[in-house]
């Protein structure tokens, strides 16, 4: 599987997304900085967690302007697979790409700690190795990862199937509205998740249950 990591001024978990591709896939994948124009042709696009541009004016909303973006965009709407982890995910959602937003963590402090999250749709291409209602783990990092949408947006997000990933009960650690973690676009190729599956891919990360997430990915496109 060939996959592209997009590099943001301020992005921070490049590395281990793009070490986290390599492992998995077997293939190196490339780094594409947030000046280019235009994407390699690959089977998936990431947008990585970090803190783009500082997350001045609100998080992602430079980052979801940028140059590359035009042809994420254009990526999707051709079939390509894009996803989001944490800033990424705030990323595509201020890109348009995704509905709702991002919003300030409900406790206003930054969380970084490990999670349950249940699995609300395993018939997508990046979570069809999981089975419905599985509860896995993985480790969050965020300020900004209070999920928000209006209530016409939520509800078709919910009728659609369209939430992939939800907090697991009593384990929301920002307020996100019906404990949404992670959601997908209408036609399927385009998803965001606030928690870092790719800091939960070896043993001595604790566990190897982000490895699913990248390995359903990995036979989508096989």
């Amino acid at each position: 599987m060939k996959s592209a990591v997009i590099v943001f001024p301020g992005s921070n978990r490049e590395r281990d997304m793009l070490y986290a591709l390599e492992l998995i896939t077997g293939v190196k994948p490339v780094a594409v900085w947030h000046t280019e124009t235009t994407l390699p042709d690959v089977d998936l696009v990431v947008l990585p967690g970090g803190f783009s541009y500082g997350d001045y004016l609100r998080t992602g909303a430079i980052a979801g302007r940028a140059n590359i973006m035009t042809d994420v965009a254009r990526k999707a709407k051709a079939g390509t697979r894009i996803m989001g982890v944490c800033n990424g995910f705030q990323i595509l959602c201020e890109a348009g790409l995704l509905p709702g937003v991002l919003m300030r963590n409900a406790q206003l402090k930054f969380v970084c700690k490990e999670v349950g999250l249940e699995v609300a749709n395993a018939k997508t291409d990046f979570t069809s190795k999981y089975s419905e209602g599985q509860v896995w783990h993985c480790p969050v990092a965020h300020g900004d990862g209070n999920y928000f949408a209006s209530p016409e947006d939520l509800a078709r997000l919910e009728g659609e199937g369209q939430v992939v990933l939800r907090y697991a009960k009593g384990e929301n650690p920002n307020g996100s509205l019906n404990d949404i973690a992670g959601i997908i676009n209408d036609r399927g190729n385009v998803f965001g998740m606030m928690p870092h599956p790719e800091n939960m891919i070896e043993p001595l990360n604790g566990a190897t249950d982000g490895r699913v997430l990248f390995e359903s990915v990995l036979e989508a496109v096989a």
